[in-house]
């Protein structure tokens, strides 16, 4: 029951475990739970939830990228179901009604190897980029308008990228001079002409194109709405799991945490009792050099776990 061959799933048996150990604020087994895949992908961690959960128990998946809802459909386990969302919608389950949740983010190797999605630089594809290609506009559609400060603060913010103002500048000379790009070779070689240096080993269009995805699918977003949202559906003792594949989301996951693993103090009500923490952080983990080895793209990965404490779902503390 693993992820099909054209995907492998990164820290599968640990963020499983991680997500499904038995926590003593927990007042139902394990096992017995309701679970949240919030990004099903391929189905690799939610076929393996699935293995592990009893008779009871009951796991609810995500994705709004229409081929990995698919792919979930096609699972007939009466345990099962799965909604064509993004995981912001996490907040449309019930308060503290969920024994844990895990969000796999960033884009699956089938979107990447799909040169129709136009996510990967080293295929010939549209310049689309949307994880559902049902709404919203396409990279090239974007381009088609977008000014050079716009451009910049894209690529700047989104893809760390420090040539991010000379990328821009290239981007509108070539709409001007030849027409708005359409194709993914197309920006990846204007991106390798105009940036002269690079991290050895990376390509130059890695930051522009990991940017580029992340505005268009407003994915940091998304992540905020969804850790929001997943305090109000956990339970008491229910495990929320995340991994992260780049700093940005890495960073919002470790700051919601954090702030949330400690008392909150009124400053304005200074005599005022404490919020009391509402998760208590578990830690974190990498892969090992074992999976990186076997899986390149498990390199970058960081899985942050922590666990809802007793003060009450659905309130403020």
């Amino acid at each position: 029951m693993e992820a099909s061959p054209e995907h492998t799933t990164v820290l599968l048996q640990e963020a499983v475990s991680a997500l499904l150990e038995q926590s003593p604020e927990s007042a139902t087994p394990a096992t017995d739970g309701v679970y949240v895949d919030a990004t099903f992908g391929r189905g690799g961690h939610s076929r393996r939830i699935l293995s592990m959960l009893s008779p009871q128990g009951r796991l609810i998946a995500f994705d709004r990228d229409p081929q990995a809802a698919a792919q979930a459909s096609a699972i007939s386990d009466p345990r099962f179901s799965i909604r064509q969302e993004g995981f912001s919608h996490l907040g449309d389950l019930g308060s503290a009604s969920v024994s844990g949740i895990l969000m796999d983010l960033g884009v699956s190797s089938p979107q990447i190897d799909t040169p129709a999605r136009g996510f990967s630089f080293r295929f010939e594809g549209p310049l689309d980029m949307r994880m559902d290609t049902t709404r919203g506009i396409s990279v090239a559609q974007w381009l088609v308008d977008a000014d050079v400060e716009n451009i910049t603060e894209v690529i700047r913010d989104y893809g760390e990228e420090r040539f991010a103002g000379a990328i821009a500048k290239a981007i509108v000379a070539r709409r001007q001079e030849h027409g708005p790009l359409s194709t993914t070779t197309e920006l990846a070689q204007l991106v390798a002409d105009t940036v002269k240096t690079r991290e050895p080993g990376q390509n130059p269009a890695t930051r522009t194109f990991q940017a580029f995805r992340i505005f268009i699918n407003a994915e940091l977003e998304e992540l905020q709405q969804a850790l929001d949202a997943a305090l109000q559906v956990l339970a008491p003792g229910g495990r929320l799991v995340v991994i992260s594949f780049h700093s940005l989301e890495d960073r919002i996951v470790k700051q919601f945490i954090a702030k949330h693993s400690k008392d909150e103090y009124d400053r304005r009500m200074p005599f005022a009792a404490p919020k009391p923490m509402r998760l208590r952080a578990l830690g974190r983990s990498r892969p090992t050099a074992a999976e990186v080895a076997a899986n390149a793209r498990a390199r970058s990965a960081i899985m942050r776990v922590a666990v809802r404490t007793q003060a009450q779902a659905g309130t403020r503390a």
